[in-house]
């Protein structure tokens, strides 16, 4: 089934899961990783990237020996999170983005979610939040009912946000790791790598909070964003226009 809400959480917690965390000079990185180290599924590990921060660096501190702390040369979120997974030992991994939050439940949900399904990978909904940890939108992701509407999404622009993500690590060796020539957009060209090979699971249920906030990289990038998510459009359109969905 593409769309499952119902969801048995009793996990035996035999598959460990990998929360990587690329992070760049954010402030809110403790927030974050607080909302890894909370999950109620406990068979994790969490890999904290530090892509060459120069900044707010001290925040990690009283977190170094309950995580796995990688430093590298700054190289931009797909080398780090590449990096990150690379040197992940779960067998399956999430992304969280360095200023966004996961809810609690956040990977004994997903994990149910993929397991009762077989999907190699799958994602969720989400909500915004603000500076103050406060929830300031509904659900934010479209409702895909189908295989054929998360098509048109992909078509039309990105439409998974990366900290709602699942993956089981045998994806790898198929799709490959995030494309490093892309700064911006290299999460977009991902989701079509795996959408063009396997069915995506997506989870009709927030288990993401996504941060709002003046320094956010879309907000930055905005520009750069849309001149690569072209690119990757140009690259994929004959692909995804010619993609026949298994009925």
């Amino acid at each position: 089934m593409f769309n499952e809400l119902s969801v048995n959480i009793n996990n035996a917690e035999t598959d460990k899961v990998s929360i990587v965390i690329p992070f760049y000079n954010c402030r809110y990185i403790a927030r974050s990783i607080t909302s890894a180290l909370n999950q109620s599924y406990k068979n994790i590990e969490i890999i904290v990237v530090d892509d060459g921060s120069n900044e707010h660096v001290e925040l990690l501190r009283p977190f170094i020996n309950k995580i796995v702390y990688i430093k590298k040369r700054n190289g931009g979120t797909a080398t780090a999170l590449n990096h990150g997974i690379t040197h992940s030992s779960g067998n399956y991994v999430v992304w969280l983005s360095s200023d966004d939050l996961l809810y609690r439940t956040k990977v004994n949900v997903q994990l149910a979610f993929m397991k009762k399904n077989n999907f190699m990978f799958s994602f969720t909904d989400y909500r915004y939040i603000n500076d103050k940890n406060q929830i300031i939108s509904p659900s934010i992701t479209p409702k895909f009912s189908n295989k054929a509407s998360l098509l048109d999404g992909l078509k039309s622009g990105c439409p998974i946000n990366g900290s709602t993500i699942m993956m089981k690590r045998e994806l790898f060796s198929s799709v490959g790791l995030f494309d490093e020539s892309l700064v911006y957009a290299h999460d977009y060209d991902f989701w079509i790598r795996t959408f063009l090979k396997f069915d995506i699971g997506y989870l009709d249920q927030p288990l993401t909070l996504y941060r709002l906030h003046r320094k956010m990289g879309s907000k930055r990038h905005a520009k750069k964003i849309c001149e690569e998510t072209d690119i990757i459009q140009n690259r994929y359109k004959k692909v995804l226009d010619e993609f026949h969905l298994q009925e």
